[in-house]
């Protein structure tokens, strides 16, 4: 498996933050890595950086996940595995969302009833409230949080967002935000157009709640993405500048 092992320097939008570096992968990981219910979705592992990203996560055995606007399940497929038996993986569908992306809400349908996982629930919620039947040792979300401000979501307060993951969350609980970047100093200019965010702008916004900001992970970054594009552009979609940032909840 490639593993990013360096500590970069951050460049364009994170300034001079150094990278963390990444967590061996442990495993437990690497055996729901290869898990055979996964299918094809293996093939996309080397571009998605999905060891890499789970390892940053801190995943373990027992916990209870959310996988906030799952697409396809790449990651609720793993968190899953490795939650097991006495762990527990949400993935989370915002009302308005969902409406976007049926075919992928019924996937989720279906993966909750997958004899070969048997440990996850999906829950269909307005995008103004988040929330979770219980307290939860993960949130992770992937290339969604730029789009709560937008008027399809219903221009959901960020930082109102942020406090509801905020109480979703354990003591010491995780909350992991991939997304796509945007220019430095940007704000959130871009979120409805190129689906691009400030990376400043998310640290401010979720640090403002309470959240203690706990480092970034550099892999998939893409200093050739000059944050002009729509990401869906042929010519970078899959391979835009993308910032991983893991914030803690305090665990007093």
């Amino acid at each position: 498996m490639k593993m990013f092992a360096g500590a970069l320097l951050a460049g364009l939008a994170l300034g001079a933050a150094a990278y963390a570096a990444a967590p061996a992968v442990k495993p437990y990981l690497a055996a729901a890595l290869a898990d055979p219910a996964r299918g094809d979705m293996t093939a996309v592992d080397a571009r998605r950086h999905t060891a890499e990203l789970m390892a940053f996560s801190g995943v373990r055995p027992g916990d209870k996940v959310v996988d906030l606007i799952p697409g396809s399940g790449l990651f609720t497929r793993v968190f899953a595995k490795v939650a097991g038996p006495k762990g527990h993986v949400y993935m989370v569908w915002p009302d308005q969302y969902a409406q976007e992306a049926a075919s992928d809400v019924v996937a989720s349908d279906t993966l909750a009833k997958d004899r070969a996982y048997g440990n996850i629930s999906v829950l269909r919620q307005p995008a103004a409230a988040f929330a979770t039947p219980e307290k939860v040792d993960l949130v992770f979300t992937a290339q969604n949080y730029h789009d709560y401000p937008d008027k399809f979501m219903g221009k959901v307060d960020p930082v109102a967002f942020d406090k509801q993951v905020y109480e979703a969350l354990k003591p010491g609980g995780v909350f992991l935000v991939i997304d796509h970047a945007a220019d430095a100093g940007s704000g959130m200019r871009d979120t409805d157009t190129l689906h691009r965010i400030d990376p400043a702008i998310v640290k401010q916004q979720v640090t403002s709640v309470g959240f203690v900001y706990e480092g970034a992970s550099g892999v998939l970054r893409n200093p050739a993405d000059d944050h002009k594009k729509v990401v869906f552009d042929k010519t970078i979609r899959g391979k835009t500048d993308q910032f991983v940032f893991k914030f803690r909840k305090p665990k007093k």
